[in-house]
């Protein structure tokens, strides 16, 4: 039921690797957030109707913000709407555009090793089968291609293509919203780049009486300034009572009754934090042994050092990000085939990644942030180093394109 447009299409792909392709393996369902579901239901009902919403959904890492995500996801997935889905990054925080970029890129599927030529023929048939191809020549500009000989040269002074360009993805999300209504997922907003951000300011303003609701999630630190806006919302997750982290230890266990004071010990260490109760519950699962690891990183660590063939591959990709392909992961790791892609798949099994597609193509997000970074630092310093310097080094001379496309990815290994 989803119009094909630049957006939509990369929306669905986006939703895969984070969210629907799961490796066989399926979300917990969701634990004492019925009273925030219900209300951002009734925020998108209000969306439907042609009053234009927002919410900024806020919460501590590990909190719930993508579970509650995907719960409205599924809960509106058969309405008839137009499903927008930007993702934030922490390493592109000064890079205009960046969740916009990427989007776009993944919707005209380009690949490493396409010619500009290519990447343009495929913008366009994005463009074309949304029914207007003429910001085609301002958005070749913004993903970085040389789009002057098609074109012809973009006759515009810096600050007035910008704000061109912003008007034309208003523009574009607002057609949209004429077609259907538009649900429109921005995540890790405190990572969000101060372009973006501009675009998301202007997207309230002109959705106003647009059918549009626009779900922000972020950290309580670094707040994109948007509360003060008369569209905005403000939903705050807290940390769960005894009954919720019950409820998830029990649903976890599958019949196995854990004892009373493990269970209490679950609940005291976690603080009421869903990420930390799920991984510690499965810790003690997983080993049999009724003692509780002290804390979220022992307990990642543990699990890893259960599988200590995959851990070696489990710390490569944490240094290359919290996502990763296949690809440059077997350029970097140099194991064989068939042994990386069994370690892989022991990882997703264990739900400690998750995979979109099939390798060698596949992709891989590490479940959350929290757990990539139990991985790499449990590093030694000096191997963090030299695994950047031969990440940096395979992106040089086995993906050109890929440094072309983002000099800050290798900058930051560097």
């Amino acid at each position: 039921s989803l119009p094909v447009t630049p957006f939509a299409v990369l929306g669905e792909q986006l939703a895969g690797s984070r969210f629907e392709a799961r490796s066989g393996a399926a979300f917990l369902p969701m634990v004492g957030r019925d009273q925030e579901l219900a209300l951002l239901l009734e925020r998108w009902g209000q969306a439907k109707s042609g009053e234009g919403q927002a919410v900024l959904l806020v919460g501590e890492a590990g909190i719930g913000k993508s579970r509650i995500t995907r719960a409205l996801l599924d809960a509106v997935r058969a309405e008839p709407h137009v499903r927008i889905r930007f993702q934030c990054s922490p390493y592109h925080a000064d890079s205009a555009f960046w969740p916009v970029i990427q989007q776009l890129g993944r919707a005209a599927g380009f690949a490493d090793q396409d010619t500009v030529e290519q990447r343009l023929d495929k913008l366009e048939a994005v463009l074309a089968r949304a029914g207007d191809t003429s910001s085609a020549p301002l958005l070749a500009d913004l993903l970085g291609l040389d789009g002057a000989v098609r074109y012809g040269a973009i006759e515009l002074t810096p600050q007035a293509q910008r704000t061109r360009t912003l008007r034309a993805l208003i523009d574009h999300i607002l057609s949209l919203a004429r077609q259907q209504p538009v649900l429109l997922v921005l995540e890790d907003a405190h990572w969000i780049d101060p372009t973006t951000l501009e675009l998301v300011e202007q997207a309230l303003d002109g959705g106003a009486t647009a059918p549009v609701l626009l779900l922000l999630t972020r950290r309580p630190e670094n707040q994109p300034t948007l509360a003060g806006h008369p569209h905005v919302t403000r939903l705050t997750l807290n940390r769960l009572g005894r009954a919720g982290v019950e409820a998830i230890v029990e649903r976890l266990s599958s019949g196995t009754v854990l004892p009373v004071e493990v269970i209490d010990t679950i609940i005291t260490r976690t603080d009421g934090v869903p990420l930390f109760v799920e991984e510690l519950t499965k810790a003690v699962l997983e080993t049999g042994d009724a003692s509780v690891p002290a804390s979220l990183h022992d307990s990642l660590l543990a699990r890893l050092d259960r599988i200590p063939e995959v851990k070696e591959i489990a710390q490569i990709a944490a240094v290359i990000g919290r996502e990763f392909d296949h690809e440059l992961l077997a350029a970097v790791a140099e194991h064989p085939e068939a042994a990386l892609t069994d370690s892989l798949g022991k990882l997703a099994t264990a739900e400690l990644v998750f995979r979109r597609g099939t390798p060698p193509e596949a992709h891989y997000t590490f479940k959350h942030a929290l757990v990539r970074d139990a991985a790499y630092q449990s590093l030694l310093k000096t191997r963090r180093r030299e695994l950047h310097d031969r990440i940096a080094e395979a992106l040089r001379h086995r993906f050109p394109q890929r440094v072309s496309d983002q000099p800050e990815l290798v900058a930051r290994h560097l």
